[in-house]
């Protein structure tokens, strides 16, 4: 098998030759500092993990009526940016800063009750660039072609709930489920509709999977009650709009999970991450896991990387990939990745992680 047919074998809930190994997300601060600004490709090649192809192309937007202007606001520490969104009816604004490693939201774009008016009447949502995919899919043919619902425009991400959040703030948007539940299920049946049109467009593209959700839907954010209530409702119903024109749906979780793995699983995924340990503030045990959600559900994730890329030993390292494959990875099903980002590592220790993992065989 290539790394391909590898990654898609596990996806597809079967045994592949050997267990899948790569990474999430490569961060670029790791590829600036270690690798002297190798691009992606670079990475996995040097490391020998089975490549993924991030792409995510959108048609040009031309829309009068939804403008986005931006300024720089002097700051000594971050650069400081902030967003005007202008519609027919009135404006929004956020603030995001930057640094080496990520960016976040200082000002969130809706402030009253009110603005999901304006997203609503005047948003205007991206639709695939179907032409421009397929071609950079046929240029990494060994590698698996991975993108993400989009999020909201200037900072979002894939889930409904998770882009409300980036959008009013997850503790206040959290209050708001109990003090306005209405007002909420507008908010993502807005969301919904945007996502809903992008996905719409997906027909002919060459994904071989696509992240949906996002860690403020995680166990040790939000209740199985909210999830159940204000997740669920909306991404099933992007996951079969997906399936509708033959994508596949990751989701992706960057927290707790236990409490809710039949309830992400009831969703009708194809796949699931990002399966983070408790030495790094989650709660999964993975074996557990495996038992819950049955031998065909492919699991993404799983490897503790704060414990295992630095401050270890090659031999530590080995040890902790063969311990994830003896609890959900015997029977298939299973691509070992780190539980998420990392920004640093020590280079023999990634060496260790993809050598070990190729050593685990099915028989």
């Amino acid at each position: 098998m290539n790394s391909r047919q590898r990654l898609l074998a596990a996806i597809e809930g079967k045994k592949p030759d050997r267990l899948p190994v790569t990474t999430h997300h490569v961060m670029q601060y790791f590829l600036k500092k270690y690798l002297n600004g190798a691009d992606n490709m670079e990475f996995f090649r040097q490391f020998g993990l089975d490549p993924i192809h991030w792409i995510d192309i959108h048609k040009e937007r031309n829309c009068n009526s939804w403008r986005i202007d931006s300024e720089n606001i002097p700051n000594p520490d971050y650069l400081t940016i902030r967003y005007n969104i202008t519609t027919p009816k009135g404006s929004l604004t956020t603030v995001l800063q930057h640094n080496e490693y990520t960016c976040w939201v200082t000002e969130h774009l809706i402030k009253e009750k009110k603005d999901i008016d304006l997203i609503g009447e005047f948003a205007v949502a991206p639709v695939c660039d179907i032409e421009k995919i397929n071609a950079a899919a046929e240029t990494f043919p060994n590698a698996l072609i991975r993108g993400a619902i989009p999020g909201f425009d200037l900072f979002g991400q894939p889930g409904c709930w998770q882009d409300a959040a980036c959008l009013v703030g997850i503790e206040k948007l959290i209050m708001i489920t109990f003090d306005d539940p209405a007002w909420v299920k507008t908010l993502l049946e807005i969301l919904f509709k945007c996502k809903q049109t992008f996905i719409r467009s997906l027909k002919g593209a060459k994904y071989d999977i696509l992240e949906l959700g996002g860690g403020d839907a995680s166990s040790t954010v939000i209740s199985p009650a909210i999830f159940d209530e204000f997740v669920a409702p909306y991404d099933s119903r992007l996951i079969e709009e997906a399936h509708k024109v033959g994508q596949k749906i990751v989701y992706h979780t960057c927290g707790g999970m236990m409490p809710i793995l039949k309830n992400i699983k009831s969703l009708g995924i194809d796949a699931m991450e990002t399966f983070t340990p408790v030495g790094m503030g989650a709660d999964v045990d993975l074996k557990k896991a495996r038992e819950i959600l049955g031998p065909e559900m492919c699991m993404i994730g799983g490897f503790d990387q704060l414990h295992f890329f630095t401050d270890c030993t090659p031999a530590q390292t080995r040890a902790e990939v063969r311990r994830c494959f003896e609890a959900a990875g015997k029977e298939g099903a299973f691509i070992i990745s780190p539980s998420d980002h990392f920004f640093d590592a020590e280079l023999k220790l990634i060496h260790a992680f993809s050598d070990e993992a190729k050593n685990c065989l099915y028989l």
